[in-house]
C-alpha cells in the first residue's frame, strides 16, 4: 500500500482514537508545546472508560485535567518534570514524580517506562509521506518508536521541522487531521535584576561561541546584551523568540561552530508564532532527539560551549537546588547537567548558574548556608564551575571550600551577607 492510501485508511475521529486507549495503559504525551491538546481532552472526557491509565509527560502546558481532583481511579500522572498545572497533584500523592536527566529519557521507554499508547502532534506529510514531529522531537520520537499504539494528531499549524524529527505513515497507528493553534509561550517580563543577570553573563560569552540557554527571563535577559558579539552559534536542548532577533542582527550565525557548522541544533521549541514560523522549513535548524542534541559527550564536541542555567539555591559548598523547595517537587533535572558536564569536556567551555540573589519578594536569600532540609542536589558542587547573581560572579571550580564560600557570600544580597559570613566564620573558623 503507497503511502497516500495508507494515510488516508488511518484517518479517524478524536472520539474513536481515544477509544483504542485502555485501562491500564501506559500513555506517554508528546512534550511541552508540542502537546496534543484536543486528543488529551477526548481521552479525559472518555475518563469513565477508563481505570488506572497512566499519563507519562514532562511538562504540561496545557492544563492537564487528566491530573485534577476527581479523576484519580482513572488516571494517574507520572511525571518526568513537573509543571505548573501538575505540581498540586505531586504533592498531594495523587501523581508520581520520576527523577532522569533529559538526555536518559528515551531509554526508560525500553526499560523501566516501555510504552503502550504514545499520543503526540505532527504536521501533515510531506511529498514523501513524511509526518515531522515540529516543535518537539525529545522523547517524543522514542516514544512513538517504542509504542504498541502511536495516535497523533496532523495539525497544519505545526511547523515542519528538519532533522532527525520524523516519522512515517507506517510508524503510525491512527490519525486525526484538524487545525488548532500550536501553544505557544509569550516573552517573559524582564526587569532591572534579570538585566543585570544577563549582562554579568554576557561578558563570559566571547566571539564565536557555541550557547545552550534556557527558558525565561534569564536566559532573554543574557541575550539582550549579546548584541556586540560576532558568530554565536547554538546548540541548546531548545530556543525560544529571543534567539530569532539576533539571527536577524547578524549575531548568531553558527559559522564557527565546530558540530554542525551553519546550523542551529535542539530538540524541543517554546516561544511564539514569530519563532515557529521562524522553524517552519527552514533548512539552517535541525532538531534531533535528546538523546543525541543533551549527550554530554556530543555537547563537548562544540568547541567554546557555554551553558547557562537557573537555580532555586544555591549552598556555601557550591551545591546547586534547581528542582524542588524542600520536599516539594516544582520541576525537574531537565538538560542542566547534560548540559554543565558537556561544557566541562567541551574545550574553553564555561558552564554559568544564574539566579536573582533573592526570592519570595527579597524576603529569602537563594544563597544559603545549608539547602532547604529535604532539597535534592541537582547539580553537585564539583561540577558547578560560576553562579551568577544580580551582584556580580563567583567562580567556583577548581577553588577551595573556603573561597567558594567567599566567592558566594559576595555576590549574595547586601540585606543577608551579614549572616552568611557568620555562618561561614563558625563553619571555616576564621573570619570573613
Amino acid at each position: 500500500m503507497d503511502w497516500e492510501s495508507r494515510y488516508h485508511s488511518q484517518i479517524t475521529t478524536l472520539e474513536e482514537a481515544v477509544k483504542k486507549i485502555k485501562s491500564g495503559d501506559r500513555v506517554i504525551v508528546e512534550h511541552a508545546c508540542g502537546e496534543p491538546s484536543e486528543l488529551l481532552a477526548a481521552m479525559v472526557d472518555n475518563a469513565e472508560a477508563y481505570r488506572d491509565v497512566e499519563v507519562v509527560h514532562m511538562v504540561a502546558m496545557g492544563k492537564a485535567l487528566y491530573a485534577q481532583p476527581g479523576m484519580e481511579k482513572h488516571f494517574r500522572h507520572n511525571s518526568i518534570f513537573v509543571g505548573g498545572t501538575t505540581r498540586d497533584a505531586i504533592a498531594s500523592g495523587r501523581g508520581d514524580f520520576t527523577p532522569s536527566y533529559f538526555s536518559e529519557i528515551p531509554k526508560l521507554f525500553s526499560t523501566t517506562l516501555p510504552v503502550d499508547v504514545a499520543l503526540i502532534t505532527v504536521s501533515p506529510p510531506d511529498e514523501e509521506g513524511k509526518f515531522s514531529l515540529g516543535v518537539s522531537v525529545d522523547y517524543t520520537l522514542a516514544a512513538a518508536k517504542a509504542a504498541k499504539l502511536v495516535i497523533a494528531q496532523v495539525n497544519d499549524q505545526m511547523p515542519y521541522t528538519i532533522g532527525d524529527s520524523f516519522l512515517t505513515a507506517d510508524e503510525i497507528d491512527w490519525l486525526i487531521p484538524l487545525s488548532s493553534p500550536v501553544i505557544t509561550l509569550p516573552p517573559p517580563k524582564i526587569g532591572e535584576v534579570e538585566e543585570a543577570i544577563g549582562r554579568h553573563c554576557a561578558s563570559l560569552v566571547r566571539d564565536g561561541d557555541t550557547l545552550q540557554l534556557g527558558i525565561g527571563a534569564i536566559p532573554d535577559a543574557v541575550l539582550l546584551f549579546l548584541k556586540d558579539k560576532k558568530d554565536l552559534g547554538i546548540h541548546s536542548e531548545m530556543f525560544s523568540d529571543g534567539v530569532v532577533e539576533l539571527v536577524r542582527e547578524g549575531v548568531i550565525t553558527n559559522a564557527k561552530k565546530t558540530l554542525h557548522p551553519g546550523k542551529f541544533i535542539a530538540t524541543f521549541l517554546m516561544g511564539t508564532r514569530q519563532l515557529y514560523d521562524f522553524v517552519d522549513h527552514n533548512p539552517d535548524v535541525e532538531m534531533h532527539p535528546v538523546d543525541y542534541v543533551n549527550h554530554p559527550a556530543v555537547i563537548a564536541k562544540n568547541d567554546n560551549m557555554v551553558s547557562i542555567n537557573s537555580c532555586v539555591q544555591v549552598d556555601l559548598m557550591g551545591q546547586v537546588a534547581a528542582e524542588s523547595i524542600g520536599y516539594k517537587q516544582i520541576s525537574g533535572v531537565g538538560g542542566q547537567v547534560d548540559f554543565i558536564r558537556g561544557a566541562a569536556l567541551s574545550k574553553n567551555g564555561r558552564a554559568i548558574i544564574a539566579m536573582p540573589s533573592t526570592a519570595a519578594k527579597g524576603a529569602v536569600s537563594r544563597i544559603v548556608a545549608l539547602l532547604d532540609e529535604g532539597a535534592a542536589v541537582t547539580t553537585t558542587r564539583n561540577d558547578v564551575d560560576y553562579v551568577i547573581t544580580e551582584y556580580g560572579i563567583a567562580p567556583l571550580k577548581g577553588r577551595s571550600l573556603r573561597t567558594r564560600a567567599r566567592n558566594l557570600i559576595r555576590i549574595a544580597h547586601p540585606d543577608f551577607q551579614p549572616t552568611l559570613q557568620r555562618e561561614f566564620e563558625k563553619r571555616f573558623n576564621c573570619a570573613f
